[in-house]
Formats: structure tokens, C-alpha cells, sequence
């Protein structure tokens, strides 16, 4: 038997030759397959020009061609850093917020802006100074709700054309310098007090009113002033004293006192 030892190299190397296309087939079959899941997108572009979006599922590119971006749906935090700020009755204070966004339009935050998220940063800070710098502070403290809606209206606005939608805008914490908070906490001090004394004088003034009341019932029928005298005796009677007071109506040495003025005139 004769074997053909050119023929067999010759075999040996066509076979190779198939195996590397394969694998090089594989490469470009895996790289031009992309899986994409519900929360992302990816942004096509093919030889530069932008082609759309794509996505979820299968999408099919042409490899070395096409150019794809990747873009998260999903509603994104970001906090924004400290901001020092001189509100309008100038006081300095710090300040920070969180701003929750996502992207409705994935091919205009490619295209449109370089980085979406560093851009809506600065963004972010820049209006934070801004609004907090236009109020007092008082409005700062009380108004926090409407201070976050104007964040949130004036950020989603300037970001609308990136394809970007900023749901809501928190202002998170609030510094204030330790003379004001001394300041603060002695005008708290003194608003206390202040309700304090005129709880205790409206209770004054109803208790007047009600004793006036009293004393006009006790008059048309003195009767009532016999009957809250018995009252007083078992009040005190009631109690465990070893001495018992009797309180004497005026009535009862009235005439005594008129007998002797009428002596000395």
C-alpha cells in the first residue's frame, strides 16, 4: 500500500484552513449578534452617521462598520456635592441635593451632548447656587418643597433638548454657621415664651369672666352664696386638718358695724 505523503499535507492544510474560517466566521457572527436587555438601548451609528436606536432583544450590526453606543433606561441618582451659597438676606450657608433622572431619548444624549451625566452635574449645581441665592433664609427653611420643584422644572427644562427627564430634585441637607444656629435657637427660646404668657393670660381672662358670671348669678339669688358656703365648709371638713376654719359672711356682723357708725356720728 502507497500513501501519497503530498496529497496527505495538502489535506492536512486544507483542513486548517477551514478551521481558522471558522473560527474567524464565529468571531464576526458573535460580535455582529448583541443581546440587549428591556432597560437598555444601544445607539447605532454606521460609518459615522447615526442610524438610531435599537433594542431590547436581538440586534444584528455590521462588524468594523457599525458603531454602537451603550445607553441605561433605568432612572438614575446623583448627588450633587455641597454647594456654599449666599441666600438674598445675605447669610452663608452650605447645601446639597440628589437629583433622580433618566433618559426618554437615547440617540439625543449621544449626540447632543458628550457625557449626559457630567453635564446634568454641573447642571445641577449651577442652579442649585442659583435658586437658593435668589430666596431668603427663612424661605429656605419653610419653602423647601417649593424650592424643589423649581429646581426640578428649571433643570428639566434646560435638559429636554439631551433627551433627559428629571423627575424630581431633593435638597438633602442644610448647614447653617453656629451664630445663626444661636441666633435661631434664642428667637425659638423667646417665641416660646411668648406663647407661654398669653396661654396663661387668656386663662386668666376666662377664669375672670367665668368668676364675674359667678358673682352676678350669686347676687340675683343669695341663696347660691348660702349653698357655696356649705360647699366650702365640707371642702375643708373633707380634708385631714386638725384645725377647721369657718369663713363668716359679712351679712352677719353688718349691722354690728352699722349700729357703732351711727354711735360715733
Amino acid at each position: 500500500m502507497v500513501i501519497d505523503i503530498s496529497s496527505a499535507g495538502s489535506l492536512l492544510s486544507n483542513l486548517g484552513s477551514i478551521i481558522v474560517a471558522g473560527f474567524i466566521l464565529l468571531l464576526v457572527i458573535s460580535s455582529a449578534i448583541k443581546i440587549i436587555p428591556e432597560y437598555r438601548r444601544i445607539v447605532l451609528f454606521r460609518l459615522g452617521r447615526l442610524v438610531g436606536s435599537r433594542g431590547p432583544g436581538i440586534v444584528f450590526i455590521v462588524p468594523f462598520i457599525d458603531k454602537a453606543v451603550t445607553v441605561d433606561l433605568r432612572i438614575l441618582t446623583l448627588d450633587v456635592p455641597v454647594q456654599e451659597v449666599i441666600t438674598k438676606d445675605n447669610v452663608a450657608i452650605k447645601v446639597n441635593a440628589v437629583v433622580y433622572f433618566r433618559v426618554l431619548e437615547p440617540a439625543k444624549s449621544v449626540v447632543e451632548v458628550e457625557n449626559y451625566i457630567v453635564a446634568t452635574s454641573q447642571l445641577a449645581q449651577t442652579t442649585l447656587r442659583s435658586v437658593v441665592g435668589s430666596v431668603e433664609l427663612d424661605e429656605v427653611l419653610s419653602s423647601r418643597e417649593k424650592i424643589n420643584q423649581e429646581l426640578q422644572k428649571i433643570i428639566d427644562e434646560r435638559t429636554d433638548p439631551w433627551g433627559i427627564k428629571v423627575s424630581a430634585v431633593e435638597v438633602k441637607e442644610l448647614e447653617l454657621p453656629e451664630g445663626m444656629k444661636r441666633a435661631m435657637a434664642r428667637q425659638a427660646e423667646a417665641e416660646r415664651e411668648r406663647r407661654a404668657k398669653i396661654i396663661a393670660a387668656e386663662g386668666e381672662l376666662q377664669a375672670a369672666e367665668k368668676l364675674s358670671e359667678a358673682a352676678h348669678k350669686m347676687e340675683s339669688s343669695p341663696i347660691t352664696l348660702q349653698l357655696r358656703y356649705l360647699q366650702t365648709i365640707r371642702e375643708i371638713s373633707g380634708e385631714r386638718n386638725t384645725t377647721t376654719f369657718f369663713p363668716i359672711p359679712v351679712d352677719l356682723i353688718q349691722p354690728f358695724v352699722d349700729k357703732l357708725t351711727k354711735k360715733e356720728a
